[in-house]
């Protein structure tokens, strides 16, 4: 018998950016977005279009760059945010709006101050308003997990009736237990008179550590939309997700009743690009991309997979990408082949002068490092590409001596605002010296939150990537750098924070979402 296709709904961009000092520039999410088109991901809800203009800039960036999936934005209830996300969506070759308001008793009171019948009227309205100016309507019951059932049934009804053709359950809290949450989506999806003609989504979130078993839950009772992220990425901590999603309905064929034409070979790529633009590092034991995630240390399990890989493995590691990075590039490859391996790691280079420059960085890297691996070339694009908004400050040149028994040592020179300066500083360690003759010059008034250094590939020489994440007046960003020089990795670190505060990328969204 035919399986039922599962839809998969990546909110990385939108959902994923809400993690603090998540935030990620327009080029970033179109970077992303592309890898999730290659990928195969059918929606990609590409941000929150009134947010700021940086949202709506991004969302429209997407829409335009996308031709493969539905390019989805959020919008509230309101005429102004569904009027705003059908104008970033115009260039979309396939859109959605997606719209929610709260659904639950203390939702309603506490956060909207509204009455039930307000809120009806509201959701009503804007399926209505939303199906004016585009054909694919999604309506959320924002923290429907702890919604009166009744309650529920009635509001879907409606919007239903008015024009949405997906409604999402979202457990915006984290509250759902698998067995009662997937017993509410069918009870939901057998009550309601007109839900055949719907598609019945849900998002979960990870507070008690059961997004993936409640979406899977919910599968089983009739869900055909899942709302994931790349690395389990979102707001507290964070979204089902969408690999461990992906291999459990492919790995679980037996079980679930559904299909997923999602590309998992390109799982691995994107969860190391993703984790690279917001500065996340995936935890090794993480399941599908985390680094142990197909590592036997048991010489018992040694053992049995040697003699037969089934006896402790249930998935193929080379289905999600894994040993896929094969020495592709070395210092006598040339312009064509180099081109040649961007495109099929889905990066695109917008003239002659970008391909010129990334060229040139890849060259001075190779000279240092004699293998390049694809994540090396993820990296390096990432300090190459054009960036939105102009650099105010940008490194020269560093000078570190750390000898035991003296106090390490820092002399260095930026570029900040087009002029070159230079300051010295001592502190406890190389990187704090560097750090601090950094602040000597750019005087930012930051706090530092976090320092992360990660060996990009395996080997003594291998490039460092640093995450720096900077707090200032609230708002907070995260820098990346690469380098084999690890201290010179963590200046170009905390000069991309700074960069980001200077330009005012994070946005204030005005109200987190489902």
């Amino acid at each position: 018998m035919a399986k039922d296709r599962l839809i998969i709904f990546d909110t990385t961009l939108r959902d994923g950016e809400q993690s603090p000092g998540a935030s990620m520039t327009r080029d970033e999410k179109v970077r992303i977005a592309k890898m999730l088109e290659k990928m195969g991901v059918d929606v990609i809800e590409a941000g929150f279009a009134i947010a700021s203009v940086g949202d709506f800039e991004s969302v429209r960036a997407v829409a335009a760059a996308i031709k493969g999936s539905t390019v989805c934005s959020l919008a509230r209830t309101g005429a102004e945010d569904i009027d705003r996300a059908a104008e970033a969506l115009r260039p979309a070759e396939s859109g959605r709006i997606h719209t929610f308001i709260a659904t639950s008793p203390i939702h309603m009171e506490y956060k909207l101050r509204m009455s039930p019948d307000n809120v009806v009227e509201r959701a009503v309205a804007a399926v209505k308003h939303a199906r004016n100016l585009i054909g694919d309507v999604e309506f959320s019951c924002e923290d429907a997990s702890r919604s009166e059932y009744e309650f529920l049934c009635r509001i879907i009804e409606q919007v239903i009736d008015a024009g949405a053709r997906t409604i999402n359950l979202p457990d915006t809290v984290g509250y759902g237990e698998p067995g009662e949450y997937g017993a509410m989506v069918g009870r939901l999806m057998n009550s309601i008179p007109n839900a055949d003609k719907a598609i019945f989504s849900v998002h979960c979130h990870n507070d008690l550590g059961l997004a993936v078993a409640n979406t899977l839950s919910a599968v089983m009772n009739g869900a055909r939309q899942v709302e994931c992220t790349i690395n389990g990425l979102g707001e507290r901590a964070g979204n089902a997700s969408l690999e461990e999603l992906v291999m459990a309905v492919r790995t679980r064929s037996d079980i679930f009743p559904v299909e997923v034409s999602v590309d998992a070979t390109q799982i691995l790529a994107t969860s190391r690009l993703v984790s690279s633009i917001t500065g996340f590092v995936v935890q090794p034991n993480k399941a599908i991309v985390g680094a142990n995630a197909f590592a036997h240390e048991s010489g018992i399990h040694q053992d049995g997979v040697l003699k037969h890989r089934e006896t402790y493995e249930i998935m193929r590691a080379e289905d999600v990408g894994w040993n896929a990075n094969k020495l592709v590039l070395g210092k006598h490859s040339g312009r064509a082949a180099f081109k040649a391996r961007l495109e099929e790691l889905g990066i695109t280079l917008d003239n002659q002068a970008a391909l010129n420059l990334a060229f040139t960085r890849f060259k001075e890297l190779a000279d240092k490092k004699h293998e390049i691996f694809d994540e090396d070339l993820q990296a390096l694009m990432s300090d190459v590409q054009p960036a939105e908004f102009t650099s105010r400050y940008s490194f020269v040149s560093l000078e570190a001596l750390s000898r035991t028994g003296s106090n390490p040592h820092a002399d260095i020179q930026l570029r900040i605002d087009g002029d070159t300066q230079q300051a010295s500083a001592e502190g406890d360690g190389p990187v704090d010296a560097a750090f601090k003759a950094l602040e000597v010059l750019v005087n930012s008034g930051a706090n530092l939150l976090l320092y992360s250094v990660n060996a990009i590939t395996s080997g003594t020489d291998s490039q460092g990537e640093v995450q720096v994440r900077l707090e200032k007046d609230g708002t907070i960003v995260n820098g990346n750098g690469a380098d084999t020089d690890i201290i010179v990795a963590s200046v170009k670190a905390y000069l991309d924070a700074l960069n980001l505060l200077d330009a005012g990328v994070l946005k204030a969204h005005p109200q987190r979402g489902v």
